[in-house]
């Protein structure tokens, strides 16, 4: 009789799941995470190729005699255990490519995707594997991480809840039946791919706002780079109303003119400068900053690796410096009534300030969006199992 417990093939040295961990530098949190979680679950199954061995030695000792049909039937057995613990060594060493960084042609995203599904698959067979006294401990913590990723009224969560709340009332030596097994197996299974989604969800916003953010960054360069060549097109200068006591001025963010009878166009040469623009740009980006870093009091930390909150305030810079300087120009417009005309540089200069820190009543619904993707991970009106 073939011995149990995938001892066909050659035995992995159970160091061996460590060696992309300690081999290179932390790199990325998902990659950590992988790796970890796929050296874990390769000791796992060769813990159970050993417990397999010892029970199938224990076996033959005692029975000496056995039946053909028994015989056949542990020979079957011990195959298909074969079978699974291969092909969780598979799924383990696919995490590991995809995880190690070896092919750099390869998207992050497709090696994530790649990683996760595999560990997930061998996580479905290591519990196929697993004896059911593994099984039995580990229920209370399958049936949370169900509940936490399945809605309420998923039959596969329900089904989950009823066999959790029925094993308590079983005693130590019962085991879950089959069937029950494969409803658990199929209820993992279902709740990690949703996890796996709701993490995808986090991942796609986080880098939608990324190349938001860097497109937006992007045209306030071009911005600046335009206003530095050609600072007539762009001039932020205002023409307050004289009074007795000022003559007629021309105001600009670094400098001021008196207006005479000459040519106002010369004046505005003359007195705008190439560096009106950048300035505006970074009081903008300042502002935005000040604002953003308010902003994220309301925002909690992620459970997830990718840092959202941080994506959310680098989107604010560039965006405080466009609505600055959008803000400047409408009001030399006159789209603003009753602020056409401001008095001195410094005033120019406060509402830079002002349409800089306004960015938040754009960037404020991108906020809410963000918080509703992140409350909605791994929260299916959770609650603790009290038995």
């Amino acid at each position: 009789m073939s011995s149990s417990g995938g001892s066909t093939g050659s035995t992995r040295d159970p160091t061996t799941g460590l060696g992309c961990l300690a081999s290179t530098l932390p790199a990325r949190a998902w990659r950590e995470e992988a790796l970890a979680r796929a050296a874990e679950i390769q000791t796992l199954s060769d813990w159970m190729d050993k417990l397999k061995e010892a029970r199938g030695e224990e076996n033959t000792k005692t029975n000496t005699e056995t039946e053909a049909d028994a015989e056949a039937d542990a020979e079957a057995d011990a195959e298909a255990d074969a079978r699974l613990a291969d092909a969780i060594r598979g799924h383990v060493k696919a995490v590991e490519r995809a995880a190690s960084g070896r092919r750099p042609m390869m998207h992050t995203s497709a090696r994530l995707a790649r990683a996760t599904s595999n560990i997930h698959a061998a996580e479905a067979d290591l519990l196929r594997r697993a004896p059911a006294r593994f099984l039995r401990g580990e229920l209370p913590s399958m049936d949370a991480h169900v509940r936490r990723h399945l809605p309420v009224d998923d039959p596969r969560r329900v089904r989950m809840e009823d066999i959790a709340r029925r094993e308590v009332d079983k005693k130590p030596d019962e085991a879950l039946d089959p069937r029950e097994k494969e409803n658990v197996i199929a209820a993992m299974r279902a709740a990690s791919s949703a996890a796996a989604r709701e993490q995808q969800r986090v991942r796609s916003f986080s880098a939608i706002i990324s190349w938001a953010s860097a497109l937006l960054f992007a045209i306030a360069g071009l911005v600046a780079l335009l206003g530095i060549l050609h600072p007539t097109l762009l001039a932020m200068c205002f023409e307050p109303q004289p009074t007795p006591t000022q003559p007629p001025m021309l105001v600009c963010p670094t400098g001021e003119s008196s207006v005479t009878s000459g040519d106002i166009d010369t004046i505005v040469q003359t007195t705008v400068s190439k560096w009106d623009v950048p300035l505006i740009e970074i009081i903008g980006i300042v502002a935005a900053g000040v604002t953003g870093a308010i902003a994220l009091r309301r925002i909690q930390g992620t459970p997830t690796p990718f840092t959202v909150p941080v994506v959310l305030n680098i989107l604010k810079l560039p965006t405080g410096a466009l609505t600055a300087v959008l803000g400047l120009l409408l009001m030399r417009g006159g789209f603003v009534p009753g602020l056409t005309a401001l008095d001195t540089t410094p005033q120019v200069i406060a509402w830079a300030v002002i349409f800089g820190a306004s960015q938040q009543l754009f960037t404020g619904m991108v906020d809410r969006q963000a918080a509703s993707v992140l409350d909605a991970t791994g929260d299916k009106t959770y609650k603790a199992t009290t038995g």
